[in-house]
C-alpha cells in the first residue's frame, strides 16, 4: 500500500499515513487525525508503496489551508503562554515538576502539557484549575530526562548541538556494554550527556565494534604470539592491537598487531 511519513515537530517521530490521493511531497503540511484529535503535520520524504504488518493506518484529511495553517500558528504562540500559567501554578501547589512545553489539537479542543519529575505527581489539582482557566480538555504527560533535554537542547561535550535537538527523532537503548565495547572510561561524567543517561552516540559505532570484535582476541584469552604463549591484557580493535603479558618468563609484556598474530599463525601451521 502506499504511505508517507507525518512528522508533528521538527525533529520528532514519523508516523505513517496513507496519502488518501494527495499529490504530497517534502515538507507539505497536513491535516491529520490521531487519537488526541486533529493536529497539523508535516510530510516527511515522498510517498513509497510499502508493507505494513497488523497497523491501522489512518488516511491524510487534507492538505493544510491557509486557515489551518493560521489556526496552527496561532495555537503555538498559546501554547507559550500555556506554559507560563502552568509553571506558575504548579509553583502555587508546590508540585515537584518542571513543565517543559504545550500543545494545543488543531480545532483547539485538547491542551497536552509535557512535564519532568523524578518522582510520581499527583497532578489532579493542577488539572483542575488548568481546567478552570481555558476550559477545555486537559492533559498532563509525565516524560524522561532524554525528553526534557530534546526540547530545552544544549550544547555536547563535542563543541555540537545536541543530536536529539538537532536530528533524533526516536531514542535508541544505550547500554554500558556498548561503552566497553569501545574501550570508553566507565566515568559516569565522560560517558554521559546533559540528560545524565549514557551518550545517544555510544550506540552510533556500535555495530562496526561488533564487527571488529569478531573473531578478535578479548582481555583474559591466552594466545599463540611468535613469542610464545602470551595473556591479552587489553584489545583495541579499532587499531587492531593488543597489550599481552608473556606466560614463559616473568614481568614480560608486549604489544602485538594482527599481522604478529597471522605471522603466529603461519609459523605454527608450519611445523
Amino acid at each position: 500500500m502506499k504511505i508517507c511519513r507525518v512528522a508533528f515537530k521538527k525533529v520528532g517521530k514519523r508516523y505513517f499515513f496513507n496519502p488518501n490521493g494527495f499529490d504530497l511531497k517534502e515538507g507539505t503540511p497536513v491535516v491529520v487525525e490521531t487519537i488526541r484529535g486533529l493536529e497539523l503535520g508535516f510530510v516527511v520524504g515522498d510517498i513509497k508503496d510499502e508493507e505494513i504488518n497488523d497497523l491501522e493506518v489512518k488516511p491524510i484529511l487534507r492538505i493544510a489551508t491557509k486557515d489551518d495553517l493560521e489556526k496552527y500558528e496561532l495555537n503555538k504562540l498559546d501554547a507559550k503562554e500555556v506554559v507560563e500559567v502552568t509553571k506558575s501554578e504548579v509553583k502555587k501547589l508546590n508540585l515537584d515538576m518542571k513543565v517543559l512545553e504545550a500543545e494545543f489539537t488543531l480545532d483547539h479542543l485538547k491542551l497536552i502539557i509535557y512535564f519532568e519529575s523524578e518522582n510520581r505527581v499527583d497532578f489532579r489539582e493542577l488539572v483542575r484549575k488548568l481546567a478552570e482557566i481555558y476550559h477545555l480538555r486537559i492533559e498532563l504527560r509525565q516524560v524522561g530526562s532524554r525528553d526534557g533535554t530534546k526540547v530545552f537542547g544544549g550544547i555536547g561535550p563535542c563543541g555540537l548541538v545536541l543530536c536529539c535537538n538537532s536530528f533524533i527523532t526516536e531514542f535508541d537503548t544505550i547500554t554500558v556494554k556498548m561503552a566497553k565495547n569501545q574501550n570508553l572510561a566507565l566515568n559516569p561524567t565522560k560517558i554521559s550527556g546533559n540528560c545524565g543517561k549514557l551518550l545517544c552516540c555510544i550506540a552510533y559505532e556500535d555495530e562496526n565494534y561488533k564487527e571488529l570484535r569478531r573473531n578478535f582476541p578479548n582481555p583474559g584469552d591466552i594466545i599463540n604470539a611468535p613469542e610464545g604463549e602470551a595473556k591479552v591484557l587489553t584489545s583495541d580493535p579499532l587499531n587492531r592491537t593488543l597489550k599481552v603479558k608473556y606466560l614463559n618468563e616473568i614481568d614480560k609484556f608486549g604489544f602485538l598487531t594482527i599481522a604478529d598474530l597471522k605471522k603466529a599463525e603461519d609459523n605454527n601451521g608450519s611445523n
